[in-house]
């Protein structure tokens, strides 16, 4: 994993490789990123991220990287992960003895919206995060 400089109030960029990272490092980065975050907020981030990025190591292709942005009126946060691979994820129908399967529907519960941008390489997949806790 490479973290990218960014200018000052631009989206935080966290190249990705094929070598599996510690989630733990990934959402340590995602606190550091948004220090103004509320913990609430910054809780559904990291679950969001978490979910976002463990999707790309079972289903995408590499290079792939973590993107998070401010939105407009800093209201929310913008996850987006990009990778290599063009199958977009789909929600899955899980049951209580499911072992795996629920990321997406988290990420659906937790967000205002979420959805897939094909790219030239690949897909995006974004989700926007509602930031609404109070100090």
């Amino acid at each position: 994993m490479a973290v990218v400089d960014d200018p000052p109030d631009s989206s935080h960029v966290l190249e990705l490789d094929s070598e599996v990272p510690d989630i733990a490092v990934v959402r340590q980065w995602a606190r550091t990123s948004l220090p103004s975050l509320h913990e609430d907020d910054l809780l559904d981030v990291q679950l969001v991220v978490t979910e976002l990025v463990s999707n790309v190591y079972d289903h995408g292709r590499f290079p792939a990287r973590l993107r998070l942005h401010r939105t407009g009126a800093e209201d929310g946060v913008e996850v987006v992960v990009e990778d290599a691979s063009a199958t977009p994820p789909a929600l899955q129908p899980s049951s209580p003895d499911s072992v795996r399967g629920r990321g997406l529907v988290l990420v659906d519960q937790l967000c205002e919206r979420w959805g897939v941008t094909p790219q030239e390489t690949g897909k995006a997949v974004w989700a926007v995060v509602p930031c609404t806790a109070t100090p």
